[in-house]
């Protein structure tokens, strides 16, 4: 089974350690893809920082960010994993999987990234800030940028098992799985069940979506072999506890009572 995760604007900064060597990230394919993107990055945080967060849809008090995104090619890496600290990754808490766990998730797990296109979790990794729905100047739409290098990239990376795509919009638009692949896809929405004047009502939920998204990837990984197919994969998902439904082909609905 094959993973896809967003990541996150939280990260976590390396104090020390050696910068990101391109040559040796995962997928090596993308490799002119990426030099492209953080190329135009890495030179628009180099000069006029109002235009850069503009760009970067970043505020007054995020100079920062711009500052850090200048110095990506000799800022200090760490793997991926460890550098991402949103919801989802704290709910997923990669750090204290036991072994056998961590060994499937380092095999299993693939964030996408407006910078590095996608990235395994031990691939090592600066903080930076660089979102799936920047439009550079000279690139234009990131999504647009990444859709040709992953499209090629990407089929082979999922094997014949299931696709769980958890990731968010902006990441979704980067690659969407197409004919077959399409078929063993699943995507994931998060609604919570409330019962008003008797009558059970649902609504999509939006920011707390992530850590459920979170704690199920992880009972995956915790509970042992990852499914096959999808159908296998709502039967898992529901053996752990999670209250699954099946509106339609490739998607399945997670019920929560509580956020």
């Amino acid at each position: 089974m094959l993973v896809l995760l967003p990541p996150s604007e939280g990260k976590a900064g390396a104090v020390k350690g050696a910068p990101t060597d391109l040559d040796a990230l995962s997928s090596p394919e993308l490799g002119p893809a990426r030099e492209a993107v953080l190329d135009e990055l890495v030179e628009l945080c180099s000069g006029d920082e109002v235009k850069a967060r503009e760009v970067l849809g970043l505020s007054e008090r995020q100079g920062a960010e711009v500052a850090r995104n200048a110095a990506l090619r000799s800022a200090p890496a760490r793997p991926a994993g460890e550098l991402y600290t949103g919801v989802l990754y704290d709910a997923l808490d990669l750090g204290s999987l036991d072994t056998a766990a961590r060994r499937r998730a380092r095999a299993s797990l693939l964030v996408f990234s407006g910078l590095w296109g996608v990235v395994r979790i031990t691939d090592r990794i600066p903080a930076y800030r660089c979102s799936g729905g920047v439009r550079l100047p000279g690139l234009g739409a990131l999504s647009a940028h990444w859709r040709g290098p992953l499209a090629a990239a990407l089929p082979a990376l999922v094997g014949e098992g299931p696709v769980l795509d958890l990731r968010s919009s902006a990441y979704s638009a980067m690659w969407r799985p197409t004919g077959e692949l399409a078929e063993r896809t699943v995507t994931v929405r998060v609604l919570q069940s409330r019962v008003v004047d008797g009558v059970e009502r649902r609504s999509v939920v939006s920011h707390s979506n992530k850590a459920t998204k979170g704690r199920l990837l992880r009972d995956l990984l915790t509970a042992g072999p990852l499914p096959r197919s999808p159908r296998r994969l709502a039967e898992a998902l529901r053996e752990l506890g999670h209250l699954v439904e099946t509106p339609a082909p490739g998607r399945l609905d997670v019920v929560v009572t509580e956020l």
